[in-house]
């Protein structure tokens, strides 16, 4: 079947390919009348008109698409929402979204990123599964836009959750709810994330200022940072004589969280009248899926997600000097925390 193209458009709306050509690039001069617009625009449309993405990108010098690599991202739960947002923005604005998953393969990721720089791609975001900092690949074009990843070095605009904001609206809360026995369970993971660090300098900041030092026996590092690991650690803590053992924990995530109220349920403690729990990551299906429901810390994918595409449409001013944004992680108050018991 023959591609309708704006001749077919002229023809059927008794004007000239010039005049098609105007309204439909939006160039609509004065000297057009509405009526005739209107007619373009209806006739193109009833016979199925659409622009060609390619001699447009001939004529203008952009393909109006854009590549994003990431490591391993979709293929994951986790932090799908900057896909979707990003997603969001370049459909806005008209533009189409190439995803490549890596797998953390560097040679995949080579290979990536020279496909869609041959394919001239208008730009690049180069995203992380979570906050890391990174050394950035060979050949990135400038203006490439780091998503929840630092540039060890900079030179490129980016993202990243304020992980340490987070961990100290996450435990301030628990301060103020009168709690000075907070333990936590930490991320343990090899290599260990740029998030484990902040989040713990979060947590000890919030408690001396509280006037409380934090207690190496209320830390428990865990392995790996799923409920089982989280129940093995909380374990630890809530098996600790009464009077020592903590009347909150602070998780390195949801997960960690989970695991920590099945530790509590097989001791016969109840969150939050005998223990309160903060996680952190706000996951769908687990967070508020949970009995009760978990108070916990959002990162902020989609926000994130959407600044890194419109910083790199020019919809908005990269930061200067090198800056890495910080994305704040609100506190997301549920049902697990209360008063420590009497």
């Amino acid at each position: 079947m023959a591609r309708v193209g704006i001749k077919d458009v002229a023809r059927e709306a008794g004007v000239s390919t010039a005049t098609v050509s105007l309204v439909l690039s939006g160039k609509t001069q004065a000297r057009i009348p509405a009526a005739t617009r209107e007619r373009v625009h209806r006739v193109a449309a009833e016979i199925g008109y659409a622009p060609n993405s390619l001699a447009r990108g001939l004529r203008t010098r952009r393909t109006h698409t854009i590549g994003l690599v990431s490591d391993q991202i979709a293929t994951t739960p986790y932090a799908v929402r900057m896909i979707e947002a990003a997603q969001d923005v370049a459909r806005e604005r008209g533009f189409l979204l190439f995803l490549v998953n890596t797998g953390s393969d560097p040679a995949v990721e080579r290979a990536s990123i020279d496909a869609l720089l041959a394919h001239q791609v208008d730009g690049l975001v180069y995203a992380c599964m979570w906050h890391q900092v990174v050394e950035p690949p060979a050949g990135l074009p400038a203006g490439t836009v780091f998503l929840d990843a630092r540039p060890s070095a900079g030179g490129f605009p980016a993202v990243v959750p304020d992980d340490h904001g987070g961990a100290v609206a996450a435990v301030r809360e628990l301060v103020e709810q009168g709690h000075r026995q907070i333990g936590y369970l930490a991320s343990d993971d090899h290599p260990r994330p740029i998030a484990s660090r902040l989040r713990w300098e979060g947590y000890c900041e919030v408690l001396r200022g509280a006037g409380i030092e934090p207690d190496p026996q209320l830390v428990v590092r865990v392995p790996v940072a799923t409920a089982a690991g989280g129940a093995q650690a909380a374990g630890v803590l809530l098996d600790l004589p009464r009077g020592h053992r903590p009347t909150a924990l602070f998780c390195f995530n949801d997960r960690v969280a989970m695991g920590a109220y099945r530790a509590a349920r097989h001791r016969g403690l109840e969150i939050p009248r005998d223990l309160s729990i903060v996680g952190f990551d706000d996951q769908d299906l687990v967070a508020a899926a949970l009995d009760p429901p978990l108070t916990t810390v959002a990162l902020p994918h989609y926000a994130m997600g959407r600044w890194a595409m419109e910083t790199l449409l020019g919809l908005r001013d990269p930061p200067a000097d090198d800056d890495v944004v910080l994305m704040p992680c609100p506190l997301v108050r549920r049902d697990s925390v209360a008063p420590p018991p009497a």
